[in-house]
């Protein structure tokens, strides 16, 4: 029987995680009160049971402290039962934006600020955070990225993606972005939209890519920073970090660093323990390099 905890910061995918888990055939239980997880599981484990595949939703608004709840597992884990900690998480900023997008006040803060809430949450979980199997970042993903990395763990059995690495365009004229962890600077290229053909392109069209590509800096470029990124990726990874933001910009993120940003996350993909995305922030902002 595959057992999986399923926990995190409120706000952070827990609902989405379970909803996913459930559609691929797990048995999913949400805020059990604590005290029966295990009598639970020792009716789930008997063998006349037919169920395989268990996920339980646990959080801060369970009926008891929490510090009560990791007692509860740990007793579980020396009665024999197996299981795996998934924990939702994502950045305070995004947290705080998901809060206000939906006018709810936070579980541990109901009559305060969000902020309050967010930082006492991260208290009490920061013990079964350290102990999980398995720590989800949803600052930057969208449900579908987030219901395949569910599938390749928990269904496909394929290894986790501890690392997830976003790369994305942008442009220097609206700022960098405030979450980027790496940032590279393309504006030494020449500029496409001084070809009057090009200009109303983007980096997304093969004309514009030629354009860019057809310097010998180019290539040179992207060897070093893949050779550098790849050397990074293992540190990062043992260091424990679970997102990676990549930002490649140039005037107006439109030709440069949308055509170098398609390159890298060629490159990356498929060539790491870590899981990749690809964003083009400016884009659409304007026709301006």
């Amino acid at each position: 029987m595959r057992f999986v905890v399923v926990t995190g910061m409120s706000g952070a995918g827990k609902a989405s995680a379970m909803k996913i888990l459930e559609d691929e055939g797990y048995y999913c239980v949400d805020n059990l009160p604590v005290r029966l997880i295990g009598k639970f599981m020792e009716l789930v484990s008997m063998p006349a049971s037919d169920i395989t595949k268990i996920a339980l939703g646990l959080d801060v608004r369970s009926d008891k402290p929490f510090a009560y709840v990791e007692e509860v597992l740990a007793e579980l884990r020396d009665k024999g039962y197996k299981y795996e900690i998934l924990f939702m998480d994502a950045s305070d900023e995004v947290l705080i934006r998901r809060y206000k997008e939906s006018r709810r006040s936070h579980p541990l803060a109901p009559e305060g600020r969000v902020e309050d809430g967010i930082r006492k949450e991260r208290e009490i979980l920061k013990g079964i955070k350290q102990k999980s199997d398995y720590v989800i970042d949803t600052s930057r993903l969208l449900v579908r990225e987030l219901r395949q990395e569910l599938i390749r763990i928990f269904q496909e059995n394929k290894n986790y993606n501890s690392l997830m690495i976003s790369v994305t365009s942008f442009g220097f004229k609206y700022g960098i972005p405030a979450d980027a962890d790496l940032v590279f600077d393309v504006r030494f290229l020449p500029n496409p939209y001084y070809v009057e053909e090009l200009k109303h392109l983007s980096g997304n069209d093969k004309p514009v890519q030629d354009f860019v590509k057809s310097f010998p800096q180019t290539g040179q470029f992207m060897d070093k920073l893949v050779d550098m990124i790849s050397f990074l990726i293992p540190y990062y990874v043992k260091e424990g970090k679970n997102q990676l933001v990549i930002a490649i910009g140039c005037t107006g993120g439109r030709h440069r660093s949308v055509t170098l940003a398609n390159e890298l996350y060629q490159r990356l993909l498929g060539h790491g323990d870590y899981g990749i995305q690809l964003y083009h922030r400016d884009i659409n902002n304007d026709t301006r390099k």
